[in-house]
């Protein structure tokens, strides 16, 4: 029961912490916070806002994975951003060149969206082994080097060789139907009724569960997952256990960049090629997922969802008036650290609890063996 106890303080107390605080903040910037949670609550309960919650939920939840690989590692992979975006360009380009079996065109997409991601990736493990170099800087150098350098030049050149180039026509060549993982509405709407306003549930969101499974699978029942918890946990007793670290790290951000090579492919899957502007900022946000998550799959998930419910309401409060869509932003940051303080706070009385039980267990023992 203590354990359990100890289990829900933080995320009960972390959301009686946020609805207080956020509501001080909407109150202070003139907005009724009843009308507000009102309004995006009601939202929210629409069939169509829970398919653009999932689709929303689903690349956070992918970004999310792979930054809790390299945390699981004591790794803070900043990269994510450049890796998903770069593999994304890359995946839909080769996409375009070939034509093959639905099941093998989205194969050949996912797979070089994983190597891509995984490759780029693993330079800042080589760069961390070999030569010593934070993998904070160097993920922060080759995201500028993706996003302003590869990304740009190889995109320009891409675009360069399409017929018929106008503003329509911009961004990669679209990727034929069987290279596009169908959607999957036709499950849904076997519990639901029929999902209305042209909405699609991202087949991605399969993708995005096997991602999770495969996670816990890896941390809980591999000799690979006990490595890597070990490694980050404590190296030095690590080493002296076998387990050869500078390996550990650089398989560490190969692993963490193949999840992330799997983001892109949401928006892939609905767009059917790389746009001039993609989606960006998910590699950041999956990295305030898996910290409010605390690196659980579990845990994830509903981070996930919080942020995607977060984001969809910010045009529902838009359009009620109810208050300004940047009201969603302050709210993420307030989950944000909220969860922090709760969860920080939590593991000290935890610790405490933990110190004083074993005092007195201690005492206990040692009068047993005074009676003796």
């Amino acid at each position: 029961m203590r354990k359990l106890l100890f289990a829900l303080a933080a995320p009960v107390g972390a959301f009686v912490l946020t609805i207080i605080i956020s509501s001080i903040a909407l109150w202070m910037f003139g907005s009724n916070p009843f009308s507000a949670y009102g309004d995006m609550l009601g939202h929210a309960a629409k069939l169509e806002t829970q398919v653009d919650i999932l689709n929303r939920a689903t690349p956070l939840y992918i970004s999310a994975v792979a930054a809790a690989i390299g945390f699981r590692m004591n790794l803070f992979n900043i990269g994510v951003e450049g890796q998903y975006l770069f593999a994304f360009l890359i995946a839909a380009q080769v996409g375009s060149l070939v034509v093959l079996p639905q099941v093998f065109h989205i194969l050949l997409i996912m797979t070089v969206a994983v190597l891509v991601g995984a490759a780029y990736a693993g330079i800042a493990g080589v760069l961390k082994v070999t030569r010593g170099v934070n993998e904070v800087i160097s993920t922060i150098m080759l995201n500028a080097i993706a996003i302003t350098g590869l990304i740009a030049l190889l995109q320009q050149r891409w675009q360069a060789d399409q017929e018929n180039f106008t503003s329509t026509t911009l961004g990669t060549n679209p990727i034929p139907e069987s290279g596009l993982i169908p959607n999957i509405n036709g499950i849904v709407e076997i519990f639901t009724r029929d999902i209305g306003q042209g909405k699609q549930l991202t087949g991605m969101l399969i993708v995005a569960i096997l991602v999770g499974l495969a996670y816990h699978f890896l941390l809980t029942r591999m000799r690979f997952g006990f490595d890597l918890r070990a490694s980050g946990a404590n190296p030095f007793a690590a080493r002296a256990g076998g387990i050869p670290p500078k390996r550990m790290v650089v398989a560490a951000m190969v692993l963490s960049g193949a999840a992330a090579g799997l983001i892109g492919l949401v928006e892939l899957n609905e767009k059917a090629k790389f746009s001039p502007n993609p989606i960006k900022g998910l590699g950041f946000a999956g990295i305030a997922v898996a910290l409010l998550g605390r690196n659980n799959p579990g845990g994830m998930v509903f981070a996930a969802l919080l942020f995607a419910f977060l984001d969809v309401s910010a045009g529902i409060l838009q359009n009620t008036q109810a208050a300004t869509k940047e009201i969603v932003n302050i709210m993420q940051g307030i989950v944000l650290l909220v969860a922090v303080i709760a969860y920080g706070v939590t593991a000290r009385i935890q610790s405490r609890e933990e110190a004083k039980a074993t005092a007195e267990a201690l005492r206990a023992t040692e009068g047993m063996e005074v009676a003796t």
